[in-house]
């Protein structure tokens, strides 16, 4: 089948199966993106006299049953369609003629496949910070339901001073309140409208930019033309970052539940079918879930270098290659999204061990408090410390293993009702209800 922007068929197979690679399966993500654009690009042409109010009616139509078919999972790229705006435009002039083939007009195949790809991640962000808030949620319940149970703090893996669960649970839960700020940043950078801009030099058409700017939800224009094609790359390597951001939260968090529900520490233990066993050792209970998840967020941190050197020496303008950014972002998002997911399931079954403290290894954990003791008592620092140290060398240290923090974001005073604002107020910056207000109106 020719493409419908070739004048002729006569290419190598071998250079057609290489040059797609793998847009028709990544296309089909993209598919209900692609028929947005179109339902606001066609409105666009109609306002301007490229399309007549008859023409516009019949393609408006046949785009929005096209849409419920992909909604409905009715949707395939055929064999021989490079891609998901050839198949659109051909299912189009099958179903409707000559109207069909006026959709096009005003764009080219790289502001299209520009706005898909905004669209498209304006989705996904939007999806990654609905799970981050619920991941938040959780953790920030966490807290609170377990502030005064005590457990050991480390630092270089060996026991420091005493923390909690409170601490442990509200520390994960302000991280990502800092992460969504970087997916704040890669939200607006998606949220502006490159359509208009064809093939990245403008239409002498006389083009409404501003109008289809406002029918999809985009906050503003990607204003200069040769700007919204060298977006292309640029708004992958912010997006990758935001995403790496999260992702870093999520593989230390791992991390620590992997340590905590190892025998040696023994901090938490989840239910048996939460874990796994060993194929020889009855006695395992695998913390496998953390496990993948760490290994996917690790993953994910190499991101934004695979995205850069992807895009780094590239001049201005459209080259192919920026088609494989979507194979590093599209299964990044879905790694991402089930981390999300799996880390919320996962401490909604958590138990925390409430006695940790009773074992005496962690008797050192309360040096500092002993030595703060002497001092509030009279005792310079420097003699407290030394008579602390020669106890425990001596065997004669034998504490009280209770603390009194009562400083902002301690032990006594987690400040969780400040994470919460500080989640809050990020949360409401993104104003999805105007991007959904938007694609209701285009699709109703």
């Amino acid at each position: 089948m020719s493409k419908l922007w070739q004048k002729t068929t006569n290419v190598n197979q071998l250079v057609e199966n290489f040059t797609v690679g793998r847009d028709r399966v990544l296309d089909r993500e993209m598919a209900a993106f692609d028929v947005l654009g179109s339902l606001a690009h066609t409105t666009m042409l109609e306002s301007i006299g490229l399309m007549s109010a008859e023409d516009l009616s019949l393609v408006q139509q046949e785009l929005k049953a096209i849409y419920a078919d992909i909604q409905n999972n009715n949707f395939t790229i055929e064999d021989g369609v490079e891609d998901v705006h050839s198949q659109v435009e051909m299912l189009l002039t099958q179903r409707i003629g000559d109207a069909g083939k006026k959709i096009h007009s005003g764009r080219s195949r790289n502001d299209q496949v520009l706005v898909d790809l905004k669209l498209f991640f304006r989705h996904k962000l939007k999806e990654v910070v609905e799970e981050v808030g619920k991941l938040f949620h959780q953790l920030i319940t966490l807290s609170e339901q377990h502030k005064d149970v005590l457990l050991p703090g480390y630092t270089h893996l060996q026991v420091a001073m005493p923390s909690s669960f409170g601490l442990w649970f509200g520390a994960y839960a302000e991280s990502l309140a800092d992460d969504l700020e970087m997916v704040l940043a890669a939200w607006k950078i998606t949220n502006k409208n490159p359509l208009g801009s064809a093939a990245g030099y403008g239409s002498s058409f006389p083009l409404n930019r501003t109008l289809t700017t406002e029918l999809l939800g985009f906050e503003s224009l990607n204003y200069n033309v040769v700007y919204a094609q060298m977006g292309r790359g640029k708004t992958e390597r912010i997006i990758a970052q935001a995403l790496s951001s999260v992702a870093a939260t999520m593989a230390k968090m791992a991390m620590d539940q992997c340590l905590y529900l190892s025998q040696n520490f023994a901090f938490v233990s989840y239910p048996e079918n939460l874990t796994t066993g060993s194929s020889i050792m009855p006695h395992k209970k695998n913390p496998d879930v953390w496990e993948i998840m760490r290994g996917k967020c690790n993953r994910l941190q190499a991101l934004p270098n695979d995205v850069a050197m992807m895009t780094t020496n590239l001049p201005s303008g459209y080259h192919r290659e920026l088609q494989l950014l979507k194979e590093l972002l599209f299964p990044a998002f879905a790694d991402l999204l089930d981390c999300l997911h799996m880390a919320t399931f996962m401490l909604q079954n958590i138990s925390v061990n409430k006695n940790i403290l009773d074992d005496p290894k962690y008797a050192y954990l309360f040096s500092v408090e002993e030595v703060n003791k002497a001092v509030l008592s009279g005792t310079p620092f420097r003699d407290a410390y030394k008579q602390i140290g020669l106890d425990i060398e001596q065997g004669n240290f034998n504490p009280e293993k209770s603390v009194n923090h009562t400083h902002e974001g301690s032990i006594g005073n987690l400040q969780n009702q400040q994470i919460s604002a500080a989640m809050d107020k990020v949360l409401s910056s993104f104003a999805f209800e105007k991007v959904e207000a938007a694609i209701a109106a285009l699709v109703k």
